[in-house]
């Protein structure tokens, strides 16, 4: 299946970079904006990281501009995936207007978030 182009998700406004790293951590770094149009370009490589058994995923949010709450769904839905696997799912650099709706949703007290890559995946860079 051609990942570009999951469902309607619209790629030109989010991309969707993914890599394993760390012995087996899934990386996914997407840059743009995930919302109801572009939600599926993410939800895709998180279920694709647990569906090969990666239990800890790090999503480094650094290049995401923003995030609604169909984003938010996404990525609380892999939470308890990986949750359920013994997992867990870290968010690393959210920008003030994505960590905003994580605050304002009280989403950000069921992940654990990292201000740097390096703070989470020492050796990542």
């Amino acid at each position: 299946m051609d990942r570009q182009h999951v469902g309607s998700a619209q790629p030109a406004r989010l991309r969707v970079e993914t890599r394993t790293v760390d012995g087996g951590t899934a990386l996914l770094v997407p840059v743009g904006e995930l919302d109801h149009h572009t939600a599926e370009l993410l939800r895709v490589p998180l279920d694709d990281a647990l569906d090969a058994g990666r239990t800890l995923l790090v999503v480094d949010c650094a290049g995401l501009d923003f995030c609604d709450s169909t984003g938010l769904n996404v990525l609380l839905g892999a939470r308890l995936r990986a949750e359920d696997a013994g997992g867990a799912v870290h968010l690393v650099a959210m920008r003030p207007a994505v960590a905003r709706v994580f605050q304002i949703t009280g989403a950000e007290a069921v992940f654990t978030v990292h201000e740097t890559l390096a703070a989470v995946l020492p050796d990542s860079g």
